[in-house]
């Protein structure tokens, strides 16, 4: 006899509020549990229309306004999202979490001080409100006052650093202890962790209490991906990990290893790999006198990259091409130290800027997105791509066939990276030149797989996109029902 799952609790009590609404369609309440069953579910279509339903009949109502921003935020409807909070904070100003919700979408689309302004309206309604504070230990450090958002992330995180995620699944599922770090450089997860296989708890490395036991565990999941932004939640979850004997997936001290100078550094020799130079240097120096000699004492000469440590999708990135524009530039980055880096050309024979992704799962290296832009600061959802069939052709070609495109010994070098860098999870981001050398602008484990949107120009792209989280699921999977220990590497 075949052993059936359980019904699902949310498909039975959506059932239930189903034959509530069928005797009577304008319960607002019974439609507004079922908006959020159907949301939790991923059943998109299903609770936009219940929403719209709801703000029909109550144009006003704070939870539809504030949970339908959420749900088209998750479908990646930002505009939409930010319509929806703004409502639910014009018409609920004493909410401090529609100025957070708010706050949180308006930090992610670059608005930095309106961000600010929403997180400090709702802390001054709820002085303890531990989102607001979250928000406040981000947006303080982004601005470099790194001691302002240590108070912040301590109201936020200390007695807080454990969370279970929201689970929708029929059986027990895989339990994932995720760990994050309080300062950011995570990995995300959400699309890599489905809710409906793994249940999830996430733990805060750097704010853990060893006296509180570890959550149940098949799995550990590093998400802290960025090693020059997160050292100390990396180091703190290296004592985590002493505390389970389950596997790891990205083990913190692999991760630790792969700054952007640090890769550079260690990589540098490859054979067809080409690293940039990249070098520290106090940023006050570079808004002084003597700015142009620092340069020159680091070996460096105009143009180049000026960078903040720790930022990623090209935020405090630019290019200083003359002595002239130094100091303007340097006025601009957040924090003590920036990075000098020898800039890397990836023109193509049009003048076109290109950048290879490929992403790294179980030691095995997929083809992730080809990316041609004008501007030399490339990155996919800004490149010439939606508008240039032609471009989105050479894409898919290399999707097709990474070798054909790359070349052998480029993808010989691209190997040489992934065994370096020992990475369970990560992608590489890289040129080629015009000899076929790999141009290495950065390896690591915070690569972002923004999820395709429904549009046919991009089906395409669903083949390689599909490989990729078919491997996580796999390695996953696999790793979970493993009874191998931690394995700490070399």
């Amino acid at each position: 006899m075949l052993d059936c799952p359980p019904p699902n609790p949310r498909t039975v009590r959506i059932q239930e509020l189903d034959r509530l609404l069928e005797r009577d369609a304008d319960a607002f309440d019974a439609r507004f549990e079922r908006a959020g069953l159907l949301r939790e579910q991923g059943r998109f279509e299903e609770a936009k229309r219940d929403y719209f339903d709801l703000l029909r009949r109550r144009p006003s109502d704070f939870g539809a306004l504030n949970d339908f921003g959420t749900l088209v935020l998750t479908a990646g409807y930002k505009d939409a999202a930010r319509s929806l909070y703004a409502q639910a904070v014009r018409h609920h100003p004493d909410r401090p979490m529609g100025h957070v919700n708010l706050a949180n979408l308006l930090f992610q689309m670059d608005e930095p001080e309106l961000a600010r302004a929403h997180y400090e309206t709702a802390l001054r309604i709820d002085p303890e409100h531990r989102h607001a504070h979250r928000g406040m230990g981000n947006f303080l450090a982004e601005c470099g006052d790194e001691a302002g958002a240590r108070r912040h992330r301590d109201k936020a995180f200390k007695n807080n650093f454990l969370t279970p995620l929201p689970y929708r699944g029929d059986r027990s599922g895989i339990a994932v202890l995720l760990l994050v770090s309080a300062a950011g450089g995570n990995i995300p997860t959400s699309t890599l962790l489905d809710d409906r296989y793994f249940r999830t708890t996430a733990l805060v490395t750097e704010y853990y209490d060893p006296k509180i036991p570890l959550p149940p565990h098949d799995l550990v999941f590093n998400s802290i991906g960025d090693a020059d932004l997160c050292r100390r939640g990396l180091e703190a979850a290296c004592s985590v990990l002493a505390r389970t004997g389950r596997p790891v997936i990205n083990h913190p001290l692999a991760v630790l290893k792969t700054g952007r100078a640090a890769n550079a550094n260690r990589l540098r020799g490859v054979a067809h790999l080409v690293t940039p130079r990249i070098a520290s240097v106090p940023r006050r120096l570079l808004a002084g006198p003597q700015a142009a000699e620092a340069v020159a004492r680091h070996g460096f000469a105009f143009p180049f990259l000026l960078r903040a440590p720790g930022f990623h999708t090209g935020r405090y990135f630019t290019r200083v091409d003359d002595p002239q524009s130094l100091a303007a530039a340097a006025a601009e980055l957040p924090g003590d130290d920036v990075w000098l880096i020898e800039p890397l050309d990836a023109r193509d024979g049009e003048g076109m800027h290109r950048k290879f992704r490929v992403m790294i799962v179980d030691g095995r290296l997929y083809p992730l997105h080809l990316a041609i832009s004008r501007n030399w600061k490339v990155h996919y959802f800004k490149a010439d791509m939606a508008d240039n069939e032609r471009n989105r052709l050479q894409d898919g070609a290399f999707l097709q066939d990474m070798t054909a495109v790359v070349g052998a010994l480029g993808v010989a070098a691209l190997e040489r990276i992934n065994t370096t860098l020992a990475l369970d999870y990560g992608g590489i981001d890289f040129g080629v030149d015009a000899r076929g050398d790999i141009l290495l602008f950065e390896a690591n484990a915070t690569m972002v797989m923004i999820p395709l949107m429904p549009d046919q120009k991009w089906a395409y792209r669903q083949p390689a996109f599909e490989r990729v989280f078919a491997a996580v699921r796999a390695m996953l999977m696999d790793r979970a029902a493993s009874s191998r220990p931690v394995v700490q590497p070399a």
